[in-house]
């Protein structure tokens, strides 16, 4: 058993190393991975957009609002720019106004972005009847409202690029009707009242899915497929305000944070240190794997670091300390009873899991309800929690679990702190 720990554990040293490494700003050097941190961290806009829904049914409010929030998402990524934070402010909900809130971390040319974000075009399917110049187009029912996404994605056996659309519940029964009445003719796509594609319809298209197919290049076929993204919007947004955090601000919140994160660090290990002695030793040496582990796995996601993210993670430093303290009480009263020490540790996990299971639990609970009921910075405080919590249980239970069995000498207790 304690052969398995030891090379077990070696195991967990080597990628505690390597992730030290990885987590570290300048990684392995010129091609390491940046940290994504958010705008209240690295500076950036914060833009708000008031949403026009006077022409949308109270019932339907609700879902052109996330889905408006899910299309800007879209086309900023579409453009380039860091990830960026997208939530909705509903106070003018009553009136017929609601707004947008859009914040872009470490965005330097931001008046393109805000050109990008600002414009709301329109999308309409119609009906084509005539030929040439006596062409006329038939408006119907299916607009980019219905439309869930759209994708560059190839022929299986030509390998051409096409254009796959999605359409939700209801634009999907509208579409197999439109597809139906138009078999072998055209359905004319407008997008702010200009053509922008016009296929012919082969057959009757159920499932609410359909490909676009053409003589297109990649260039072509990604320069519709973000049309058909940027005309989903379904209410037109006028940006109201703007507001710009600079770096220098951004970069000193990240400081004082960062700052605060490794006095209280400090703080916690001295007193581990201090009360166990020997078994605090161990609490350390996990406590730093812990971090190194947790951090890395931040950085891989990767998520998008902002004030309360790191709260959360700093939060999740104490959690995995309180662990360790239940794990060594228990072990102090078994070597009370007079165990060998290799046997107290045996017992003192046993004793001690059941604790540590369900503290962990709740808290983990509660972070799930935090991230999929809230938004913007409580989301980010939630899943660095989640995660944070998740490994910590690792930490204690499987880290610090084989440091004590690999280097606890199994002697005669003794009655002062081990």
């Amino acid at each position: 058993m304690k052969k398995y720990a030891g090379f077990f554990l070696a195991l967990i040293f080597v990628a505690a190393v390597a992730a030290g490494f990885f987590v570290y700003p300048k990684g392995f050097g010129a091609k390491a991975s940046p940290w994504r941190l958010g705008l209240d961290l690295t500076g950036g806009s914060h833009l708000v957009y008031q949403v026009d829904l006077s022409g949308v049914n109270n019932a339907d409010r609700d879902s052109v609002l996330n889905g408006m929030r899910d299309v800007i998402e879209r086309r900023v990524n579409l453009y380039g720019v860091s990830e960026p934070q997208v939530y909705i402010a509903k106070s003018g909900g009553q009136t017929g106004k609601a707004e947008v809130v859009v914040e872009i971390a470490g965005e330097k040319d931001i008046s393109k972005a805000i050109k990008q974000i600002g414009d709301t075009p329109f999308l309409d399917f119609r009906e084509v009847e005539g030929e040439g110049t006596s062409t006329i187009f038939i408006k119907t029912n299916l607009t980019g409202r219905y439309i869930t996404g759209a994708q560059l994605t190839f022929d299986q056996t030509t390998g051409a690029p096409q254009v796959s659309i999605s359409f939700n519940d209801e634009g999907a029964k509208i579409f197999e009707d439109l597809t139906a009445k138009n078999v072998g003719k055209p359905v004319a796509i407008f997008l702010d009242n200009e053509l922008i594609e016009s296929p012919v319809v082969q057959q009757k298209i159920s499932g609410g899915k359909a490909q676009i197919t053409g003589r297109f290049t990649i260039d072509t076929a990604k320069l519709l497929v973000e049309r058909f993204n940027a005309g989903a919007l379904p209410a037109p947004i006028t940006l109201i305000n703007q507001e710009t955090t600079s770096p220098t601000l951004g970069e000193n919140s990240f400081t004082k944070t960062l700052l605060a994160g490794i006095i209280g660090t400090i703080l916690v290990m001295l007193f581990m240190l201090f009360y166990y002695r020997g078994f605090g030793v161990y609490a350390v040496v996990a406590l730093l794997i812990y971090i190194a582990l947790t951090l890395a796995i931040f950085k891989l996601v990767p998520i998008t670091l902002t004030l309360a993210g790191l709260a959360g993670f700093i939060l999740t430093i104490g959690m995995a300390v309180d662990a360790n303290i239940l794990i060594f009480e228990r072990i102090k009263e078994e070597l009370k009873k007079g165990l060998s020490r290799q046997a107290a540790i045996y017992e003192g996990f046993k004793n001690a899991w059941l604790s540590i299971r369900d503290s962990n639990t709740s808290t983990i609970i509660t972070a799930v309800i935090l991230y999929y009921f809230t938004t913007s910075f409580v989301r980010g405080f939630a899943f660095t929690l989640l995660i944070g919590v998740a490994v910590s249980m690792f930490s204690a239970i499987t880290t610090t679990r084989m440091l004590l069995t690999v280097f606890a000498k199994d002697s005669k207790p003794q009655k002062s702190n081990p």
